[in-house]
């Protein structure tokens, strides 16, 4: 028998088409561009070889790509002075180490943006550059100026390419619970913060989310970071679409969290395709992570909650108007990103996200899915909005509905 029409592999393969046609459509609706000049990676690049060969009082440095405990006890068998000399000679690699204390960070990533600040000062002036790579120059000038404005804990910086950084907000050595922000696409040094729609950028997000965990529970100490440190797709192109930079990201994510110093409790909060990279980073979790908690997601490259291989809860929510609805679940080829992370069939904990607007609304102080995040981020279950009038998002919470 001659296999239906409706079935056959041909229709299922314009199907797909289709609905990549569909996410690039929306990509190119949303206001994402690229950035066509990037500053040249030698700085990084010279960094990397400087510290091949740094020494601390004689001894050699750890390799990069050593294990967190072993950085770890280098940098504390060194002296304070000896900790600053290293971090004041290499600030592009300690500023970006994992293992490293996160004071000495904060104070190698000043170093190294008023490095970065002094180039992209010369670079507003290069006659060599064309007018669009000056005035590129000219808006990452700003960045770092404002980066460096006042008391910022800069937790990673990396000016190499469109940028890479991660921004702490609270006492990260101190917290019992720390919120981990992962933003979407176009996430790049030029666009961790927005003038308008402030809380629809990086810092924003997490600024906005701090304030609003120290509102739900002022007693219990919690950090909240920015964490644009990944390579996110840019523009419209195929990486939107596919998971390879989600991969790359998961990797960096998990190595920041089992990185996070102290034993605090750790909740992903995760938007956009930065819930692509939660949901790859998912199954290598540490213990400590809890909570991963996704908003206007594509899918997170899983057919299910269960099958993410996380003992984390995993809480979806989308408001009523964000695009990303209208966006093919679908997972073919290695296009597409899989599941709908809402759909009650997910499995997912699916919370309110209430008056929240639009694909970028969900961190706008006073709406229902900051409060719903503020409480997962907090450990407040009590306190979550679920999506169904039963409060089935709680079922299996001690001090829940259905315990």
């Amino acid at each position: 028998m001659n296999p239906s029409f409706d079935t056959s592999p041909t229709l299922t393969a314009w199907r797909a088409l289709l609905a990549i046609a569909v996410v690039f459509v929306m990509l190119a609706t949303t206001g994402w561009t690229a950035v066509r000049h990037q500053p040249s990676d030698e700085p990084r690049e010279r960094a990397l070889a400087a510290w091949a060969h740094a020494r601390a009082r004689g001894r050699p440095v750890p390799a990069l790509d050593a294990p967190v405990s072993v950085i770890a006890r280098f940098f504390a068998s060194l002296s304070a002075a000896d900790r600053l000399a290293l971090a004041d000679r290499n600030p592009l690699v300690v500023g970006n180490l994992n293992g490293v204390p996160v004071a000495l960070r904060y104070h190698a990533n000043r170093h190294a943006l008023r490095d970065a600040e002094a180039v992209e000062q010369r670079r507003t002036h290069d006659p060599g550059l064309s007018p669009d790579g000056r005035t590129e120059a000219r808006l990452r000038l700003e960045r770092f100026r404002a980066m460096l404005s006042g008391d910022r804990q800069i937790l990673s910086f990396d000016p190499s390419g469109r940028g890479r950084a991660a921004e702490v907000f609270g006492d990260l050595d101190r917290a019992r619970r720390v919120s981990v922000v992962v933003p979407g696409v176009d996430t790049q040094l030029l666009t961790l913060e927005r003038e308008n729609r402030p809380n629809s950028a990086p810092v924003g997000m997490a600024k906005s989310l701090y304030a609003a965990e120290r509102d739900a529970r002022p007693d219990v100490p919690t950090a909240v970071v920015a964490w644009a440190d990944y390579t996110a797709p840019a523009g419209i192109g195929m990486d939107a679409v596919l998971g390879g930079l989600a991969t790359q990201g998961a990797l960096r994510l998990n190595a920041l969290v089992a990185a996070l110093p102290g034993k605090a409790t750790v909740s992903l909060v995760c938007h956009s395709y930065g819930s692509v990279v939660c949901g790859v980073a998912a199954h290598r979790l540490p213990t400590r992570v809890t909570d991963i908690a996704v908003a206007g997601s594509p899918g997170m490259r899983s057919a299910s909650a269960a099958a993410l291989g996380t003992r984390a809860r995993v809480w979806a929510m989308r408001d009523a108007d964000d695009w990303i609805a209208d966006v093919p679940n679908l997972e073919v080829g290695g296009m597409g990103h899989g599941a709908d992370p809402v759909d009650p069939e997910f499995g997912a904990r699916i919370v309110s996200a209430g008056d929240a607007v639009g694909h970028s609304g969900y961190f706008e102080p006073g709406t229902e899915s900051l409060r719903n995040f503020a409480a997962i981020g907090v450990g407040s279950y009590t306190t979550v909005g679920c999506a169904s009038a039963d409060r089935a998002c709680l079922r299996g919470i001690s001090g829940g509905t259905d315990v």
